[in-house]
């Protein structure tokens, strides 16, 4: 036999197939792969393309949720340190209102008090004065009936009597002005 014819005609083995399968599986697995190159291998790389983008957008998206959810605790940071400052504020605020609020009572207090004294003041000069006046009754009286009987005469005249009496005190105040005014 020829040698090239040899080369095609061999038995076939186990482990060596036949030249005829050789050629023809050569020539489908050409055919597949161009098929698979045109048709799938683009839909593959688009699907690959898909999903790296995908998990970019998803890491993309990660990293602007960890950097709002950064930005919240900062704001969250701010708005508590704000409520703390205000609360500090509205502290302060309530310790002046009260300091005005006491000084405020204690002025009204205070004329309160002084509107107390300036009317006792005056019902003490109402008073001496119905004192001096009852007084100067009571001495009139005592007056003319210790002059009566020192006369030993009554004095029947009021008016007369009256008049005596007024004098005799007038001279009285006259003589002791400090025991009055104290």
């Amino acid at each position: 036999m020829n040698n090239s014819a040899e080369w095609f005609n061999w038995d076939p083995s186990l482990l060596v197939p036949a030249s005829y399968d050789l050629i023809w599986g050569t020539v489908a697995f050409v055919i597949v792969a161009f098929v698979v190159y045109k048709k799938a291998w683009p839909t593959f790389i688009e699907m690959l393309d898909e999903r790296r983008e995908k998990i970019e957008d998803g890491l993309l998206a990660a990293e602007r949720a960890r950097e709002e959810i950064k930005a919240e605790r900062e704001e969250l940071a701010d708005e508590v340190t704000a409520a703390r400052k205000d609360a500090a504020r509205i502290r302060e605020d309530a310790q002046e209102n009260a300091k005005a609020i006491v000084a405020d009572a204690r002025s009204k207090a205070n004329v309160e008090a002084q509107r107390i004294v300036d009317s006792a003041h005056r019902q003490i000069e109402v008073d001496r004065a119905a004192a001096a006046n009852s007084l100067r009754t009571d001495v009139g009286s005592l007056a003319t009936n210790l002059a009566g009987r020192i006369v030993e005469a009554n004095v029947a005249d009021r008016e007369i009597s009256r008049q005596v009496v007024d004098r005799f005190l007038d001279e009285l105040e006259a003589t002791t002005p400090a025991n009055t005014e104290a």
